[in-house]
């Protein structure tokens, strides 16, 4: 099975990637991840993602698509989950024809739906110890001792600037105009599902099972 997960920022798909991982034995692809790796192993497109990355850019799409192509010379016979990518049409339009050139499909596209009052609670929640990077959230995930890390007992307990309200209107907004269209993409394609993003992480990972019949 190759499966898609998307939906806007904050709505927990790389939670829900790695649950199908550990308790699903699949491969997790995030472009994220492709990025780094890439950029370790000093790669021709590495170098290229880098060269954006580090200027600020968005990775251009010839540059990730080609990240993607490589991976699935490697993992044709394996179950995988796509993370990130593909973000637009465009990069629809392109994975279809990578994975039909392997004789591959994109078996489902699992959109996983969050209300905007809900991501904006989870985005600007996050809090990180500036001394060792330890991650918080004000709500869901408190250290033990209020404003003081678990990890190193650091009383520098930081919100981001990623993560302040003005600059997760941007990306929410980014995603809508982006990422969103990818809805009606799948729903013509039939392969598309919805499944509900609120509630504990095992609630939300049985409603994706279930709507997976795995």
């Amino acid at each position: 099975m190759i499966l898609l997960l998307f939906g806007p920022p904050g709505a927990g798909k790389g939670t829900q990637s790695a649950l199908l991982v550990s308790e699903k034995g699949m491969s997790h692809i995030s472009t994220g991840e492709l990025f780094r790796a890439a950029m370790k192993n000093q790669t021709d497109l590495g170098k290229k993602a880098k060269s954006y990355m580090d200027a600020g850019k968005l990775v251009p799409d010839d540059v990730t698509i080609g990240l993607v192509e490589e991976v699935f010379e490697k993992k044709s016979q394996e179950d995988v989950i796509l993370d990130g990518f593909p973000r637009t049409v465009t990069q629809a339009d392109a994975l279809k024809t990578i994975l039909e050139s392997k004789g591959l499909k994109l078996d489902k596209a699992v959109f996983v739906q969050v209300p905007q009052d809900e991501l904006l609670v989870r985005l600007t929640g996050r809090r990180v110890c500036s001394q060792c990077t330890a991650t918080y959230h004000v709500k869901f995930q408190p250290p033990k001792k209020p404003g003081v890390c678990d990890q190193c007992g650091s009383t520098d307990l930081i919100q981001r600037k990623d993560d302040q309200e003005d600059a997760i209107q941007v990306r929410l907004k980014a995603y809508q105009d982006s990422t969103f269209p990818l809805v009606e993409y799948y729903k013509k394609a039939g392969i598309y599902l919805e499944v509900n993003g609120l509630g504990a992480t095992e609630e939300v990972f049985g409603r994706l099972c279930s709507a997976l019949d795995i």
